[in-house]
Formats: C-alpha cells, sequence, structure tokens
C-alpha cells in the first residue's frame, strides 16, 4: 500500500488501530462470527477523533450536492454533531438526521429525528462500519417510504463483507474512508 499523504486520514488510521480494533472472536451485529472488530465508537465519540472523521467526510463529499446527511442511529449518532458543527463554521451548513430502528414510540412517533426532509431532498447516509449492510438498507428503506432516495452511503470502515453490493441493489453506492483491508 502506497504511504497516505494526507496526515488526518494517517491519524485517524492510527487512532482506529490503536483505540477500536480487536483481534478476537466476536459476534457482530449481522450474526456473522469474525476474528476481529472494529468498535468505531471508541474513536467517534473521543474529541480527536470524531473531529477528524467529520472533517475527513465533509473533505470526501465537498464535490457533492446535496442537502442533508444522516444514518442509522448508534453509529452515526456521535459524528453526525462534529459534521453540523464544522459544516457551520465552514459557513456551508449541512443539516443532519437520525434514522431509529423504529418509530418512536410517543411524542410524534417519527422514525427519522431531525430537521423534517422533503421528498425532493438530495441526502448522503453515514454510519460507523458496514459489514452486510444492514443498518444502510434499513434506512434506505425507511427514506423511501418518505419519498426519499439516498444519492449514496458513506462508511468510516467498510469490512468488504457485503454492504457494497447490498447496497448497489438499492441503487445507492457505498464509499468508505478506509476498508478493512487496511488495517491487516
Amino acid at each position: 500500500m502506497k504511504p497516505d499523504l494526507n496526515p488526518d486520514k494517517a491519524r485517524l488510521r492510527e487512532m482506529l488501530k490503536q483505540m477500536a480494533l480487536f483481534k478476537e472472536k466476536i459476534v457482530l451485529s449481522s450474526g456473522k462470527t469474525s476474528d476481529y472488530y472494529i468498535d468505531a465508537r471508541r474513536v467517534t465519540l473521543n474529541a480527536e477523533g470524531v473531529y477528524l472523521c467529520a472533517k475527513l467526510i465533509l473533505e470526501k463529499l465537498k464535490d457533492e450536492p446535496f442537502d442533508a446527511m444522516g444514518g442509522p442511529t448508534l453509529g452515526a449518532d456521535p459524528f453526525l454533531g462534529a459534521i453540523g458543527v464544522l459544516s457551520y463554521q465552514a459557513k456551508k451548513p449541512i443539516n443532519t438526521f437520525i434514522v431509529r430502528k423504529a418509530p418512536k414510540p410517543h411524542g410524534k412517533q417519527q422514525q427519522v429525528e431531525g430537521p423534517l426532509l422533503s421528498p425532493q431532498a438530495r441526502v448522503v447516509l453515514i454510519d460507523d462500519v458496514a459489514t452486510t449492510g444492514q443498518a444502510f438498507v434499513q434506512s434506505i428503506d425507511v427514506l423511501k417510504a418518505l419519498g426519499i432516495k439516498p444519492l449514496k452511503a458513506l462508511c468510516i470502515v467498510d469490512r468488504q463483507e457485503g454492504a457494497e453490493e447490498a447496497l448497489a441493489q438499492k441503487g445507492c453506492p457505498l464509499i468508505s474512508l478506509f476498508k478493512a483491508s487496511e488495517f491487516f
């Protein structure tokens, strides 16, 4: 692998390796068993880590026209706030939203939280780690019921275990900051 010229990306990769990568047998949310686990929240809930994630995501999407960015709870939650702050500081504010696994049982009983999205909204989905893409697919289905079709999905780490293919079937390309193969 060629050396990474972006010092922010190199630092985030190092943080993920040091703080979030565990080489042990574990059952993933998809039900699959794996020899390693990436607990990205150890980085996305760290001040430096969440800053780097938000900065790199905004850089990666800087030429993309979209209206809002959001993703499935709990993976997207930590860095959506940072994305909102950094975009506001750059005088290019981005509205963010969170997709619940199920509608809230009280209040307005919403499944998508945040500023209201119009059916014409151009949105990008984000999540911390993608394995099979199940959380992204569920979010796409929730948004589709509201008449919204995400332009693309972005994750911090793609485990390269089917997420890209699952999202392609939904017409939503997956991009990532890192592939799991970059950590081994």
